[in-house]
């Protein structure tokens, strides 16, 4: 079980002007704690980032499913609602729940989720897929 978390970054960036600007990037941590992602996420951005930076805000997302494609450079948030039937009342009842796609289009974040379900033996509605502003997952270990 994944808890991922949301970590948005700032700091001072030279442009290709050499004009300086600030800059606020999201990123998302695999951790146990906001303390762990916090301290994750200082780790990952040292290398990549010269002068000072700060964490300026973490928050927790409840994602159930993260599809990732090495080839993809964007994230897509999709929102995917399991249909199943209450056989007493004979209504159809969703329960949705939150994915994350790794695409480089909205078509390709389509077919990366439609890949990913096969497997499934529910059916499902895919209801909405958003693109995301998050650069970068950072996960335990190797899947």
């Amino acid at each position: 079980m994944h808890n991922w978390f949301e970590c948005k970054i700032k700091y001072e960036k030279t442009a290709e002007e050499g004009k300086i600007a600030k800059v606020s990037e999201s990123y998302l941590v695999d951790a146990l704690s906001f303390t762990e992602a916090e301290a994750r996420i200082i780790e990952e951005m040292k290398p990549f980032i010269s002068g000072e930076f700060e964490v300026a805000n973490i928050k927790r997302l409840r994602i159930n499913e993260m599809f990732f494609n090495e080839n993809s450079d964007k994230w897509y948030r999709s929102r995917v609602n399991y249909v199943t039937l209450d056989e007493e009342k004979g209504i159809e009842k969703r329960t949705g729940v939150t994915m994350m796609v790794q695409a480089s289009d909205m078509k390709e974040a389509l077919e990366g989720i439609i890949e990913g379900m096969k497997g499934s033996l529910a059916d499902y509605e895919i209801a909405l897929i958003t693109e995301t502003t998050i650069m970068d997952v950072y996960k335990y270990g190797k899947e």
